[in-house]
């Protein structure tokens, strides 16, 4: 029993020690997880960004080959869709009757 009392205050600081160095490690962690998270974000904002310069250059592929009237009114995205649908199915049914 001696023994033992005088262990115990040596492990509990040991204990403490361990627990503070856990405690330390994690918020290394935790920084970590922060600045991957920030990698990720950044990431997946350049893909966004990317597919939305590529949907964007589409659309005004596509707007080039509609024929508008006034030739200097661009059309919203959803505009140049449905008109471009339009113009398909106008296509297909001239076709038809020819």
């Amino acid at each position: 029993s001696p023994a033992r009392t005088a262990l115990a205050p040596r492990e509990t600081a040991a204990r403490r020690k361990g627990k503070a160095r856990r405690a330390r490690g994690k918020a290394r962690n935790e920084g970590l997880l922060s600045k991957q998270k920030r990698s990720r974000r950044m990431k997946a904002n350049d893909r966004e960004r990317n597919r939305m310069h590529h949907l964007n250059s589409a659309l005004d592929a596509l707007r080039s080959v509609l024929p508008t009237f006034p030739d200097d009114a661009k059309l919203t995205k959803i505009e140049t869709l449905r008109f471009a649908h339009n113009y398909i199915w106008a296509l297909t049914q001239s076709l038809r009757l020819a």
